[in-house]
């Protein structure tokens, strides 16, 4: 079998596939904190997918998806700061316990690589693969390959300000995409306790509260503008909208579809590219990262990186 993990920040998916591609095994393990933590949270789940059916010495390959920075070439991982880790090679940390080949990839591009795969539609010929989460980043798929760009920063649009009067973005600029639409941005704005921020502002606004319905809208228009930003930059034929703030489904939807539509009304070059015909949502519970990190682990050729990569924040 070949495995995938998607290592996130609270918790970690990871699926066994046949050589078919198929889902055969799935299990959900929650993440520990640190690097030693995570190869034990690493370790565990591979062998939970063993226990399900699968005996370990019948692993193939294991990819891993996980947040941070991916050292070009290598299954180094740095600043991965949701996981307590500074720095861990994972190839030399489980791969001699696994008795398999061991690569790394982003997260969001493995969820892109993923996404891409699972596309009930099909697979476009491109698409893109925005990530709403804590912060937001998007992953490019092309004809079956990742784009990274010249130094990995493909699909860093959370960073593009697109108010320089808007609220400060942690990256030090105002108005980014991200300090409208990242759910840490908008928890911090919200400033109430709730286990579920984003889906409380949604509620508040539902209520007419003044600061939820900015958020609310705010929110929209940062998706918005990320989507016009892919499709203008790299004519992707469809964004797929994945991430824990998408768990608000049809009401997201619904708001960045209208905000899409509005923000067209005054072009006709904008209403020609029917943006709001060309996003959709990941279903709720896909397992597009873990997916896609089993497809980058079996995969014969390591893939192809930049010369450096980004600190990709989703």
């Amino acid at each position: 079998m070949r495995v995938g993990l998607d290592v996130g920040g609270t918790k970690t998916d990871a699926v066994a596939i046949d050589s078919d591609g198929v889902i055969v095994a799935r299990v959900r393990l929650a993440t520990g904190w640190g690097a030693d933590a995570v190869v034990r949270t690493v370790l565990d789940a591979v062998r939970s997918l063993g226990a399900r059916g699968e005996e370990p010495g019948q692993i193939e390959s294991v990819g891993i998806g996980i947040p941070g920075q991916v050292e070009p070439g290598t299954a180094r991982v740095v600043h991965a700061v949701n996981l307590g880790v500074e720095e861990l090679d994972l190839a030399a940390a489980v791969g001699p316990q696994l008795g398999a080949p061991v690569r790394v990839e982003n997260d969001v591009k493995a969820a892109a690589f993923g996404a891409y795969a699972l596309r009930s539609g099909g697979a476009p010929s491109s698409m893109a693969y925005l990530n709403l989460g804590t912060g937001i980043a998007a992953g490019i798929v092309t004809d079956g390959e990742l784009w990274r760009g010249a130094r990995g920063t493909a699909g860093e649009v959370g960073h593009i300000s697109i108010d320089p009067n808007g609220p400060l973005c942690r990256c030090g600029q105002h108005g980014c995409i991200e300090a409208l639409a990242g759910g840490g941005a908008i928890a911090e704005r919200w400033g109430r306790p709730g286990a579920l921020p984003v889906r409380d502002v949604f509620d508040a606004a539902d209520a007419g509260d003044h600061l939820a319905r900015k958020l609310r809208a705010g929110l929209a228009r940062g998706v918005a503008a990320a989507v016009r930003v892919l499709v203008l930059t790299a004519d992707v034929d469809v964004v797929v909208l994945g991430g824990g703030v998408t768990a608000l489904g049809p009401r997201l939807m619904a708001d960045v579809v209208a905000e899409l539509a509005a923000s067209a009304e005054a072009s006709p070059f904008m209403r020609s590219l029917r943006l709001e015909e060309r996003v959709e949502l990941l279903p709720a519970g896909s397992p597009a990262a873990a997916l896609g990190a089993a497809l980058v682990g079996a995969a014969r050729e390591a893939p192809v990186t930049g010369a450096a990569e980004a600190l990709t924040h989703g």
